[in-house]
């Protein structure tokens, strides 16, 4: 298998998903579609942490330009050796991939806490926010989510969203290790694709 071209595929994977992590963390400052929402007093903490938008959007952004390009990489060696520039592109790719795991990893350790602690909502009459759960008892629990009043569906809201960014960040997670693992092969074994078209 060329490791280019497993590259390349990986990278077209990563933009979209880098994408759907943006708008997922977006949303989450915009309870059940709302603006007035969207202060520290208001949103849990996890939220302004923006893993979506940074970890696994922003930093992510990198490694699945850089895969992209690795089927197209034209180095045509150094001291004699042809397939020097295609070795070192696939190390370039293995200290990219390793920034999109630990973006990849920052997103899903905030999602899982998102995810536990729940959201922040106010009680009744109550304007205070507060977090009402614990331990994330509320997981198993709907008939707890009916303690939220404001913002109206704050719940599954919250957890959707912070569901959808934990599985798409384990995805990333997962594209970024094994292109870490096809990075070395390249690497340390060589391309199996000709870097330097014979004339």
């Amino acid at each position: 298998m060329c490791t280019g071209k497993c590259a390349k595929c990986l990278g077209i994977t990563l933009i979209p998903l880098a994408l759907l992590c943006i708008i997922a963390n977006t949303l989450l400052f915009f309870p059940n579609g709302e603006t007035r929402y969207n202060t520290q007093e208001t949103l849990a903490s996890s939220v302004w942490c923006m893993s979506g938008i940074i970890g696994s959007g922003i930093l992510m952004v990198f490694p699945a330009l850089v895969f992209l390009g690795m089927e197209k990489n034209d180095c045509c060696g150094c001291c004699g050796n042809e397939s020097c520039g295609k070795r070192f592109a696939n190390f370039s790719s293995v200290i990219f991939a390793a920034v999109g795991v630990a973006g990849a990893a920052y997103c899903f350790i905030v999602s899982a806490v998102g995810i536990h602690d729940g959201p922040k909502c106010a009680l009744g009459s109550n304007t205070t926010f507060i977090y009402p759960f614990e331990n994330g008892n509320y997981l198993s629990n709907h008939t707890l989510w009916e303690k939220c009043s404001t913002p109206k569906n704050i719940v599954p809201w919250h957890l959707t969203l912070f569901s959808l960014l934990l599985l798409m960040s384990a995805v990333q997670l997962v594209l970024c290790a094994f292109q870490v693992i096809n990075g070395l092969i390249g690497f340390i074994c060589g391309d199996c694709c000709n870097c330097c078209s014979s004339e």
